[in-house]
């Protein structure tokens, strides 16, 4: 059968899994993807076991990852896991952390692309999309941050300040800079406050202070 001139005209939908623990940003995330017509969420997670489930399940495109989630295995692990286990999935970071911190993690850990959840809504279509086509999605500011970085370098040195703290720590540690007590830090990445007295300890411990 000859297909209908309606047929021939229709967009390619890309799928995208979100993977947060914060429903009202999976909500608003879906509404804003789902009006978009060659974009459609096919799945929502919570936590990393949620999200590898759904991937093998919907196969998405692209998944789009908070590095906030839980307990159990943080973005950064879902993201360096997910690079192993699905190389041809492109992962897209959406975070509420500053991105000058932890954007190059991202990166080097195996995602395309880092937004922060602040920003305008249209810049995270336009990083979902860049991502799809291959791409790699950082603000201008990181990406000539990152430039300046690398021009500069003339030889590698060794890993220095916060560059020593875990990923996790790295975490914790950016929110004791906005002022957050132990409690709160703990609510905020779903953690116990005894794991994250312990993650105030190794970093003081690192950064001798």
């Amino acid at each position: 059968m000859t297909p209908t001139h309606t047929e021939t005209q229709t967009t390619k939908k890309y799928k995208v899994l979100i993977v947060d623990d914060h429903p009202i940003i999976r909500q608003g995330l879906r509404e804003l993807i789902d009006q978009e017509p060659d974009l459609e969420v096919c799945g929502e997670a919570e936590n990393a076991i949620e999200a590898f489930k759904a991937i093998r399940t919907l196969n998405p495109d692209v998944a789009l990852v908070d590095i906030s989630l839980n307990k159990d295995m943080s973005g950064f692990d879902l993201i360096k896991d997910a690079k192993y286990q699905y190389p041809n999935l492109p992962t897209l970071v959406l975070s509420m952390h500053d991105e000058c911190i932890f954007a190059e993690r991202v990166l080097r850990a195996g995602g395309k692309g880092y937004v922060m959840k602040e920003e305008a809504t249209e810049k995270v279509l336009i990083a979902i999309r860049r991502v799809l086509e291959g791409g790699i999605y950082l603000s201008d500011r990181v990406t000539s941050k990152m430039l300046a970085k690398i021009s500069n370098a003339r030889t590698a040195p060794e890993p220095s300040g916060v560059e020593i703290l875990s990923d996790r720590e790295l975490e914790v540690f950016e929110l004791i800079g906005q002022g957050l007590g132990t409690q709160k830090i703990a609510a905020r990445l779903n953690l116990s406050v005894k794991t994250v007295e312990a993650h105030r300890m190794h970093i003081r411990e690192k950064l001798k202070l």
